[in-house]
């Protein structure tokens, strides 16, 4: 399937999201959170008699109403897409919100036919859980810091949330139960096919990240790149490169670094 339609893959995905994210978050702001739920969040009823556009229009749900806790919520958003993205590749990324949108739209579809409820709201909470939960599967010892300050690691996190998921699940009615399935049903998918990436690090990704830049300079006609600063002969006509042969590894340096560098062992 990537062969085929890997080319239509939006390669800056996160960004996106993060930028529905703040436009929701303005909507909020500027109308007290009357303006999402009155016109554009996801709700079966309202679909069904017209308003189609809901089935878009409900991507711009804000994580939060707190200024400065959305703030953090939308760069660690922007920093687990921008992960996942490096890792599985941008089809894969992009592949794997859209299953967690559709399924949402399922889920909010099935429940308001079963309880025919012409009050059922759903946001996009579930494209986020599913998106954390990858992130935790693939990085379960990176730490977050809460407001900032407290330190720890998101695989707590994620505990934390399947056991509210639990929880919800096992007390409450249908509409909640399918909600939690569908939710954890993405993540489910997505990491069962792709298990072989649960031990990438993140300088992996890092490396990764390097590399892409360094085949992005070289396609330019770029022949040397210092280690250090990054910088090749395109940046300055005038530095000089040299390979050191105290590190391990074929490391090449610009005359400023070549000999204040800390040696790769």
């Amino acid at each position: 399937m990537e062969r085929k339609f890997g080319r239509y893959a939006i390669t800056n995905l996160p960004l996106y999201i993060v930028v529905l994210y703040a436009i929701g978050a303005a909507f909020d702001i500027l109308s007290g959170g009357v303006v999402y739920y009155q016109y554009l969040a996801l709700n079966p009823f309202l679909i069904l008699h017209g308003q189609i556009w809901r089935l878009v229009t409900f991507l711009v749900a804000t994580p939060s109403t707190s200024i400065i806790f959305l703030v953090f919520v939308l760069l660690f958003y922007y920093s687990i897409g921008q992960s996942l993205t490096q890792v599985w590749g941008a089809f894969k990324f992009n592949m794997y919100v859209l299953v967690g949108i559709l399924g949402t739209i399922a889920a909010a579809f099935i429940v308001y036919a079963l309880t025919r409820n012409p009050l059922l709201f759903m946001d996009t909470s579930y494209v986020n859980l599913s998106m954390f939960l990858a992130y935790a599967a693939i990085f379960p010892e990176m730490r977050v810091y809460i407001y900032g300050i407290i330190p720890i690691k998101v695989k707590w996190l994620a505990i934390l949330d399947v056991v509210v998921l639990a929880i919800g699940f096992v007390q409450g009615d249908m509409g909640t139960r399918i909600s939690v399935v569908v939710g954890l049903l993405n993540f489910l998918l997505f990491y069962f096919s792709t298990r072989n990436y649960r031990r990438v690090s993140p300088k992996e990704v890092h490396r990764k990240i390097r590399y892409k830049r360094q085949v992005s300079r070289n396609s330019r006609g770029a022949r040397h790149e210092c280690a250090v600063c990054h910088r090749t002969e395109l940046d300055d006509p005038n530095l000089e490169f040299r390979y050191c042969s105290k590190c391990n590894g074929n490391y090449e340096y610009c005359n400023e670094h070549l000999f204040t560098h800390t040696h790769v062992k």
